[in-house]
């Protein structure tokens, strides 16, 4: 583990301490997490009636994005890594009833896949939600849900499962 990981409980609550200094982002972060979360499934439901509807092939945004949830599911499971706040004694600001299943973060890359798909449909609104999936990985991590890693990982696997629409012409 590096640094970061031996101190977890310090860089959490130094990260709490200078977002505490700002009183609106505590409430930022909680919201930020739940909205961001109910776009992003507005918003591929939306994508996957826009595309049926249009008459353009929409299967593949349901084929791979539900094949690659599922694996994503698998592999939380498999792993099993305990979430922050289970290991440090850190007061996470968002309670969770669950253990485990922290590694890779299914939140951020689920939000990053809807993105990448949407990419595919339209550029700028795509960037534009990247950007949102991003921010919500920080809100995870500040709410204590997820250690960095988790979202990193969760991230890039969603740039991967997403990037497979990239491979296939229609």
């Amino acid at each position: 583990m590096g640094v970061m990981m031996e101190n977890y409980d310090l860089f959490y609550n130094r990260l709490m301490k200078t977002l505490k200094t700002y009183p609106f982002a505590i409430a930022l972060i909680k919201s930020a997490n739940r909205l961001i979360s109910k776009l992003m499934a507005a918003v591929y439901l939306i994508l996957l009636a826009y595309l049926f509807f249009n008459q353009k092939n929409w299967f593949p945004f349901l084929l791979f994005p539900g094949v690659s949830f599922c694996l994503m599911t698998i592999l939380r499971k498999v792993l099993n890594q305990p979430r922050p706040y289970e290991t440090w004694a850190i007061e996470p600001l968002i309670l969770k009833e669950t253990s485990g299943h922290s590694m890779p973060s299914r939140h951020v890359f689920s939000a990053t896949l809807i993105s990448i798909c949407v990419l595919r449909v339209h550029l700028l609104l795509g960037l534009c939600l990247l950007v949102l999936s991003a921010f919500l990985g920080f809100c995870r991590i500040a709410a204590g849900l997820h250690y960095p890693k988790d979202v990193l990982v969760g991230f890039f696997l969603g740039l991967f499962s997403g990037g497979l629409l990239f491979a296939f012409p229609f």
